[in-house]
């Protein structure tokens, strides 16, 4: 299974370089260098780096669809290219919301290029996306358009709930997977199922592809915020327990804080105000203890079979 899933990627990454490329030298000399580094493609003095870093799930997806409904990969192309960017576009405005100075192991955009040049990239990539679409020359581009204008919508609320549930100890586990279907589910079912859109598949198949991406990128979510407390940094990228100390309400922390264990009235107290960086193990320790852990781990499963269920 490791092996098909590494081959399905490497693939994508194969189909859409070339064009992330082509992407980044028509943003010109002022957002092409931060935007090419951002991607992963140079360091941070402009040198040549490599590929582009990143999952390339997004892609992996589109392609995907395109085959599951009879059509080659490539008919797929300039949809895994705009979600791919639409991805990017939050990935570089999320990093200055949430204050995250590392990554991918490197220093953030904006940590590098200042907030300002951090926001305009992304922003030039959103637009990027769009134009791709509703420049494609078959009548499914326009649908394509529109799908993905509804995902990157739903997206952005979802990150406008993360960050209110910040000040908030009292969110509902109803309002936690509402945030977390929004800002991971909406662009991994536009994903899944924008292949099939470009492709002229059926309502019905496209119906059935966005409800499998999205049931997975709610998936994907729960073991994100698995390891934004416990994931090792040499593999994520990013500190330690990064979503206690930002106050984060994630799913295994809105678990915690809702069972009825002891440990939660002293997780409540530490989340009042922001628990010291010497505080944080205790934190992590506390949600487990709490059931947190357990709790997502169990939801990722039961969203994954939903996913294959769809």
């Amino acid at each position: 299974m490791i092996g098909t899933v590494t081959s399905v990627v490497g693939r994508a990454r194969e189909l859409l370089e070339p064009a992330l490329r082509g992407t980044v030298a028509r943003l010109g000399p002022e957002l092409g260098p931060i935007v090419a580094y951002h991607l992963g493609f140079v360091e941070a003095d402009g040198s040549p780096r490599g590929s582009a870093s990143g999952k390339a799930l997004r892609p992996a997806l589109a392609f995907l669809g395109a085959e599951a409904v009879g059509a080659p990969a490539e008919v797929a192309l300039p949809g895994a290219l705009a979600v791919e960017l639409t991805h990017n576009f939050s990935l570089l405005h999320d990093d200055v919301m949430d204050r995250d100075r590392v990554r991918r192991h490197r220093p953030t955009a904006w940590a590098l290029f200042g907030v300002g040049n951090a926001i305009t990239a992304g922003d030039a990539l959103l637009a990027e996306a769009q134009r791709i679409l509703v420049e494609e020359p078959s009548p499914q581009g326009v649908r394509a358009a529109r799908a993905l204008a509804r995902a990157t919508a739903r997206m952005i609320e979802g990150q406008a709930q993360d960050l209110s549930f910040e000040s908030r100890l009292d969110v509902s586990m109803a309002e936690c997977r509402r945030m977390a279907a929004n800002k991971t589910g909406a662009l991994l079912s536009c994903a899944a199922s924008i292949g099939a859109i470009l492709a002229g598949a059926p309502a019905e198949a496209v119906r059935a592809l966005g409800a499998f991406g999205r049931h997975l990128g709610v998936a994907f979510q729960a073991v994100d915020d698995l390891l934004g407390i416990w994931g090792r940094p040499e593999v994520t990228g990013k500190p330690v327990a990064s979503d206690l100390r930002q106050r984060k309400k994630t799913f295994p922390i809105v678990a915690a804080l809702r069972s009825p264990h002891p440990a939660a009235a002293r997780l409540r107290a530490l989340l009042a105000d922001g628990p010291t960086e010497g505080e944080l193990e205790e934190a992590a320790r506390l949600v487990e203890e709490a059931g947190g852990r357990r709790w997502t781990e169990a939801e990722a499963d039961r969203e994954l079979r939903l996913a294959v269920g769809a």
